[in-house]
């Protein structure tokens, strides 16, 4: 059997493929929307992909199971569970609990999971070849390395109103009727690691067995104990910020992400051509550090700071339902380029339409900042404040938030900013910031370009505690 886990880092997001060697079939679980890797790996091994599923409908990428399907003919495999609210809008062959895909010597059960989701799936597989019985689960965002899935993101993305505390119940009700149940030895391989907002208190660690959750999880007291409401109000307590791009990607997701098919190559401009791209509409994405984008950017351009999270950043920044300005790229040359753009298809956002290898030659404009000692003086002297013509907002996560901040600062996750423009003051100016400086910058170019006067805070809330 061949069990390869696909990992993500921008996203924190795994998909896995499974394949016969009998036979040479595989199928792949919670793929991306950038299908090359699922292509190449199974060329490598001889295998075709025959089959195609997801654990359930993703708030934190855009699924690849349409795009892989129609790349290679896969038989698509969905969720049958979950009710009206949870049902596919796309076709599939739908899989209830206990439903099983076979391929060669190798099983795969679905077995019905809910609490993160509905309708959410998690997959027994068992290899015939060795053993008659299950040796791994792929738990999706039911189990992972020591935390749970959180129950939350209904609430916080698809508009639900106080579904956490039945999807907590129902968490707890799946840990005790399925995951407890199986042997110790089965190992356990999660959609997501560290850095995912899908969970609190994700591990690092790839993968991890029932025995070891069952043991020294932070929930397996809670279970031992039958004690449902100490679990749920653990679970539910310090869950962080849901990135406001996880509402669209929900509702994609749930009718079909649209098929791209093979993409165009991506136009390479000198600085000419950019700033004709410019005045047809495009908008310039920067992807220097930080301080060289401070120093001088295109005005209007949206900032990607570090290449390991464009997606994220992307995700952040454009919204594709009411954005459609072509999207240039500074990149270190045409790999750099078709790398980022795969990482943005990841969260939808498929507007890249050109590259660029330097700023020289364009128009760029120092960014507006403001160093801690001069901010501390006019905050002294009251002129920064809810009921003054400056205000403070702290883009850092509601946690951070809580755990200190500047007086009188307004908290606002800079994966919502550019989505709830209405929370914050349209005539006044903006002084924003983060922790380091990372954040805060992707967030306020998105602000600029949205018509706000911003101010970003130099070192941000590190340079403020230092100073």
């Amino acid at each position: 059997m061949l069990l390869e886990r696909i990992y993500d880092e921008d996203l924190a997001q795994a998909s896995y493929v499974i394949g016969c060697q009998a036979n040479n079939e595989a199928i792949v679980v919670d793929p991306r929307r950038d299908i090359q890797v699922y292509l190449d790996l199974a060329a490598q091994h001889g295998m075709t992909i025959t089959h195609v599923t997801e654990t359930h409908i993703h708030a934190d990428y855009l699924s690849g199971t349409r795009e892989l399907a129609h790349a290679t003919g896969a038989q698509i495999h969905l969720s049958g569970e979950g009710g009206e609210d949870w049902t596919y809008g796309f076709e599939g062959n739908l899989l209830k609990d206990g439903d099983t895909v076979k391929l060669g010597n190798i099983t795969v059960e679905a077995v019905h999971t809910p609490g993160h989701t509905p309708e959410h799936l998690s997959f027994l597989v068992t290899d015939g070849a060795f053993a008659d019985a299950p040796g791994y689960m792929l738990t999706g965002d039911f189990v992972f390395s020591g935390d749970l899935g959180r129950p939350d993101l209904l609430d916080e993305a698809a508009g639900g109103v106080d579904t956490r505390f039945e999807g907590a119940q129902q968490l707890f009700a799946s840990l005790k009727a399925t995951f407890l149940t199986l042997p110790d030895h089965v190992q356990v391989f999660p959609a997501h690691g560290s850095g995912s907002a899908c969970g609190k208190a994700l591990g690092a660690l790839p993968s991890t067995t029932v025995g070891y959750e069952r043991e020294y999880a932070w929930w397996s007291e809670y279970l031992k104990n039958d004690d449902e409401q100490g679990f749920i109000d653990e679970l539910l307590d310090g869950q962080p910020d849901a990135h406001a791009y996880f509402g669209r990607m929900k509702r994609q997701n749930k009718i079909g992400p649209a098929i791209l098919g093979e993409l165009p190559e991506l136009e390479e401009l000198d600085a000419q051509g950019v700033q004709a791209k410019l005045a047809d509409g495009a908008v310039f994405a920067d992807t220097r550090g930080v301080d060289e984008i401070l120093a001088g950017t295109v005005p209007g351009a949206l900032a990607f700071p570090s290449r390991g999270k464009v997606a994220t950043h992307a995700g952040w920044a454009y919204d594709p339902e009411n954005d459609d300005a072509a999207i240039v790229l500074l990149a270190e040359d045409r790999e750099d380029a078709d790398m980022m753009r795969n990482h943005m298809i990841r969260v939808g956002v498929d507007a890249a339409a050109a590259f660029t290898t330097s700023v020289d030659g364009l128009t760029l404009e120092p960014v507006p900042t403001v160093q801690a000692a001069e901010l501390k003086s006019r905050i002294e002297a009251g002129e920064v404040g809810a009921e003054q013509d400056t205000v403070l907002v702290d883009v850092r996560n509601k946690t951070e938030f809580s755990d200190g901040t500047i007086a009188d600062a307004q908290q606002l996750n800079a994966g919502k900013v550019l989505f709830h423009q209405d929370e914050l003051p349209q005539d006044k100016t903006l002084v924003t910031f983060c922790q380091s400086g990372l954040r805060t910058i992707v967030a306020a170019q998105a602000l600029r370009r949205a018509g706000f006067d911003v101010v970003e805070l130099e070192g941000s809330y590190s340079a403020w505690q230092q100073a």
